[in-house]
Formats: C-alpha cells, structure tokens, sequence
C-alpha cells in the first residue's frame, strides 16, 4: 500500500510515503543506494523517491530440499535427500539481506559438501543405519557456517536415501532367500517333531498291541488249561496228553472250515488229490490206539 504526500523543504523536495510490510517479513530500506533501516511488520513511512525499499525478507520457516549423489565405502552409489529448514534471524536481517547472493545455493553447497565427506566413510547397510547421525551432522556444520550470515537451520532431515535399482533387486533377493532359508529350517524342524511324534506313537502302538497279544495267549492258555481239568474230571482214564490232541484236533478243523470259506490253495500236481486223501487218513480218519483207555 502507497501513499504519497509531497512537500518541500528548503531546496529539497519529496513526498512522504506510506508503506505497509505484511506478517512475519521485514522490508529493508536504502536511501540513495545505501543502507537506511529495516522495516517492521505494519504501516511505515518513508521519503520517496530519496529513500525506497530495497527488499523484503520473510521471517517464517523455511524449507530447502537438497538431492545429493554419492558413493559408500563399499562402492555402491546412492541419492541422498536432505531437507534443510531454515528461517532469517531478525536482529541480523542485514547480514542475511547483504552478505550472500543466493543463500539456498550457500546452503546446498554446503550440504554436499558433508554429505560427500560422510558417506563415502560408510558401507550401505550402515549408511542406512546412520540417517539421523547424517542429518545431525548436516546440521552441526551448517548451523556453525549460516548463523554469521543470519540464518538460523531449524532442521536438518534425510528424507530418503535410494541405491540404484539394481542394488536394490539385489538386496531385495538376499532379503528373500534369508526368509526363504528360515522358512526352510522352520519347515524342517516340523517335519523332524511331527516324525518324532509319529514314531512315538507307532511305537506306543506296538506296545500296546503286544500287550493285547500277550493277554489274548495268556486267555487262551487259561482256558484251554479250564478245558483240561474239566475233560479230566468227567473222563476218567485220560491223560493230559490226550486231551490236548483232542484240543488240538478240533482247533485245526476249526481252521480248516475258516481256511476253506474263502481259498484252498493246493498242489497242482496229477497225484495231489490221492497224496491229500492218503494224508488226511493217515493223520484223522484213522483211530488212533489206546486214546480214551480203549
């Protein structure tokens, strides 16, 4: 906003002039081309055209964003991006107004510059460990390096630190076959318990089923041992021997009839049926001598 008033003094003549500065900027002032004030926020006053303004800075925070390519120590190039947030330190305006050019080009160099001189003393996987000790030494330098010339770095932040694609294929494939490794062993140790179990539990079987066994014979025994001292004890004149042939008689037709509900199995031989009859009179149709005492 201008406002001109003009007046004259003695041989001199201007006119007085209403400036007004916005919110959190300060506006610096030259008379004659030389350095005359600096200008608050607000409604100022000024005599045009001896004295005019030069410049306007801005008091907010500011933010730089620098993308720096490097190489690590294990030769692997990589884009670092830094932001530097940065604000003009109002009791040295003149010095953040006059002493540089381009004070974010001061600033990206000097970026660079640690940046360059930090990295390449790393290997990639510490670089990546080592963002904030980066960005705090980006800070440390700039902030010992800005604060003369009247700017003061709020912050300083990697925002992001990118090897090349390829690099990065590969790391992703190493990270993948360390998983697929793990998945691996994890995979095996199952199989490796749910074997133990199954052989625990095969052999728990087996023992129980030996058990069954031994208790079925030791039900048999018992009985046929019942059957012998009843047979005894009804017959008179027999032996134990006797008895347990006539057991054993009946056991084997028992067999026989199971045996002959499903398949025989027999000899293919012209002779087989007459060796088969011969055998079974041998052995059953023929009496046997002395049994039952006769």
């Amino acid at each position: 906003l201008k406002f001109w008033h003009c007046s004259t003094l003695g041989s001199m003549s201007g006119c007085l002039c209403i400036r007004c500065v916005g919110t959190q900027t300060v506006a610096v002032v030259e008379q004659c081309q030389n350095f005359s004030a600096i200008l608050p926020a607000g409604i100022n006053f000024i005599m045009w055209p001896l004295a005019d303004i030069a410049g306007v800075l801005s008091l907010r925070i500011q933010q730089l964003d620098v993308i720096c390519e490097t190489k690590t120590k294990d030769n692997v190039f990589v884009q670092v991006a830094v932001s530097v947030q940065y604000r003009v330190l109002t009791e040295k305006t003149y010095d953040a107004f006059y002493r540089l050019t381009d004070p974010t080009e001061q600033i990206r160099s000097y970026v660079y510059d640690v940046i360059r001189s930090t990295i390449p003393k790393m290997e990639l996987d510490q670089a990546f460990l080592s963002k904030a000790d980066i960005a705090h030494s980006v800070q440390d330098q700039l902030q010992k390096v800005m604060n003369d010339y009247g700017y003061e770095i709020m912050e300083s932040l990697v925002t992001d630190l990118s090897p090349d694609v390829r690099v990065k294929a590969s790391m992703n494939e190493i990270n993948a076959s360390k998983r697929l490794k793990m998945a691996s062993m994890h995979k095996a140790e199952a199989d490796k318990i749910r074997q133990v179990k199954a052989a625990e539990a095969e052999a728990e079987s087996r023992y129980l089923s030996g058990v069954g066994v031994a208790r079925q014979r030791k039900a048999i025994v018992d009985g046929l041992q019942q059957s012998i001292n009843d047979f005894k004890s009804d017959v008179k004149g027999t032996s134990p021997k006797d008895v347990m042939d006539l057991l054993l008689l009946t056991q084997y037709f028992d067999l026989l009839r199971d045996v002959g509900a499903n398949t025989i199995f027999m000899q293919h031989e012209p002779d087989a049926v007459a060796n088969l009859q011969k055998q079974v009179n041998t052995g059953f149709m023929k009496p046997k001598t002395g049994m039952f005492g006769k």
